[in-house]
């Protein structure tokens, strides 16, 4: 299936590791060229070296105000087109509610919530018809995870922001979805595994309530997420849509 990506150019923020890397390669597997961002200038340059010339890296703080324009200035500088953004970014600090420092919800607030926003109104008032604005948010959208309350409190204030840009910019013809991974197997996920006492037993208790049986792999993942970013999904906007082995049992 052609997705029709080839030449198509999207900025990809935490496209240096994790999901948005994960991304990344899939689209430039697929034909497009991507502007990938992140906070570490070393990961980025390793990221762009294995992606090949048709990437670009920019070593950009989410929560910097600047960052939006400097993206997809890039991208045009670069690329000299721009079609769309996949916004995403490393998950909050982990801790339950009782625990989380006022500083920790605002540091969290000013990367992963304002942030997104701030890159989704740059990308809403670059692009015309047929662009597409793509949130990587997660299930927690849904239901709240044990441990992760600053994600929990975040998430599905992102995605209702993300339904109402669908609503605004449907009419001019651009996308908005968001992408709602659950146990998929990168370093972040490993991680709060390893937050456990067992992280061994905590992986197989998770397992076992995905009908799939497993978690899922960062390919698995950039391939939906390239999906709906491309104009093969051109008639798919407001959706939010889990990637999560069917752990999610609602409608």
């Amino acid at each position: 299936m052609d997705l029709g990506l080839k030449d198509r150019v999207y900025v990809v923020t935490g496209g240096s590791r994790g999901l948005g890397n994960a991304t990344a390669r899939e689209l430039v597997a697929d034909g497009a060229k991507v502007v990938v961002s992140g906070r570490d200038e070393a990961s980025v340059a390793a990221a762009v070296a294995e992606l090949g010339a048709n990437a670009v890296g920019v070593a950009a703080d989410n929560g910097d105000p600047a960052t939006p324009e400097r993206l997809i200035a890039a991208a045009r500088e670069r690329f000299g087109r721009f079609d769309g953004v996949l916004i995403s970014v490393g998950g909050p600090p982990a801790g339950m509610a009782a625990d989380n420092t006022d500083e920790q919800w605002l540091g969290a607030f000013e990367t992963v919530f304002l942030g997104a926003v701030r890159m989704a109104r740059a990308a809403a008032a670059e692009l015309g018809a047929g662009g597409v604005i793509g949130f990587v948010l997660s299930a927690s959208v849904h239901e709240p995870i044990g441990g992760l309350t600053i994600s929990n409190g975040l998430r599905p204030g992102l995605a209702g922001f993300a339904k109402s840009l669908a609503d605004e910019l449907g009419p001019r013809g651009v996308r908005v979805v968001g992408v709602l991974p659950s146990r998929i197997d990168t370093d972040r996920v490993r991680e709060l595994d390893a937050l456990s006492a067992d992280p061994a037993a905590t992986r197989a208790a998770n397992e076992s309530r995905i009908p799939l049986g497993r978690y899922g792999t960062p390919e698995e993942f950039g391939r939906v997420a390239a999906f709906l970013l491309s104009p093969a999904a051109s008639y798919l906007t407001g959706i939010m849509l889990p990637v999560d082995g069917g752990v999610r049992r609602g409608f």
